[in-house]
């Protein structure tokens, strides 16, 4: 059985910004939250935390600061990929070099690539670390879908350990499961899929939600693990609304909205997003208050 990086819930962490860069003592203060909390773990620079629109270097930076301010209280995932699989490598090399915990690393996208593509892809990236990687499959963002008979080829390679699931397709998530067995630890990427996927063997979630409600989504997935599937049912079951809510526009649009009116100053989007609409931040404020945030 392989290294399991995280049991629970990991938050996809979003990332504040200022016209000049990022406002790191922002990022720290919802860092310290988080692990005040109870979260399992933080990925860093993924796509909520707009990754796509950092230079490397503003990457490299956020890739430190964070590993500094966390100082091992929990693993620090560092979102890696890129479309570019020389970028990527270079990117996952630094992160293992400033001591990251492990990479996640999205599909390429736009590029459109093969499965045999994705295979050589992931084979290159890993065979350039020992980090510990998180493949990143969200086919409505990147437009390619790790198939499970490619999971189960990347699965054979050592330092691949895990896939973070977001196609929002059950059955092949099921098939996912039942090739790789624990050769593959399967984590939601959609917060209101988690229980389906735990119920498949996953192991938690990169999640959202977490950004605003860490300890309850932590909790949820705890709950569930160790058996106490009612209470795990009756929190995502309430929390639709907020997830809905949160993804009411295109990610991070809300979840920066929503850290705003928690009192952080987490900024706008950059573009090409767009802040949230005033009909939208209505409904989002009206789910935070009826989830208990406001």
């Amino acid at each position: 059985m392989k290294k399991i990086l995280f049991e629970g819930c990991a938050t996809a962490i979003a990332t504040p910004f200022t016209e000049s860069g990022v406002n790191y003592e922002e990022f720290g203060k919802l860092i310290d939250f988080q692990i005040e909390q109870g979260i399992d773990a933080l990925v860093v620079c993924g796509t909520t935390g707009e990754s796509a629109t950092m230079t490397n270097t503003e990457r490299k930076e956020t890739f430190s600061f964070a590993v500094k301010k966390v100082n091992s209280r929990v693993p620090v995932i560092i979102g890696t990929g890129s479309n570019c699989t020389a970028t990527a490598i270079e990117l996952t090399k630094y992160a293992e070099s400033i001591g990251a915990d492990g990479a996640l690393v999205v599909t390429p996208f736009y590029n459109k690539a093969t499965q045999s593509g994705l295979i050589e892809h992931y084979k290159a990236i890993a065979s350039s670390t020992n980090l510990p990687i998180i493949m990143y499959s969200v086919p409505s963002r990147t437009g390619v879908n790790i198939l499970p008979k490619t999971c189960l080829e990347l699965s054979k390679i050592s330092n691949i350990v895990a896939i973070k699931e977001a196609s929002g397709n059950l059955s092949q998530i099921a098939e996912i499961a039942s090739l790789c067995g624990d050769e593959l630890t399967i984590y939601s990427g959609n917060d209101d899929q988690t229980l389906p996927i735990l119920s498949l063997g996953g192991k938690g979630v990169i999640s959202v939600l977490s950004n605003v409600a860490p300890k309850k989504t932590s909790k949820m997935v705890h709950d569930y693990l160790s058996g106490n599937f009612e209470d795990a049912k009756k929190v995502q079951l309430e929390s639709i609304g907020l997830i809905n809510a949160l993804f009411c526009e295109v990610n991070p649009i809300p979840v920066k909205a929503a850290l705003n009116m928690l009192g952080y100053n987490f900024g706008t989007p950059r573009l090409p997003l767009t802040p949230l609409s005033d009909a939208n931040k209505i409904a989002l404020e009206n789910e935070m208050k009826k989830y208990g945030l406001l």
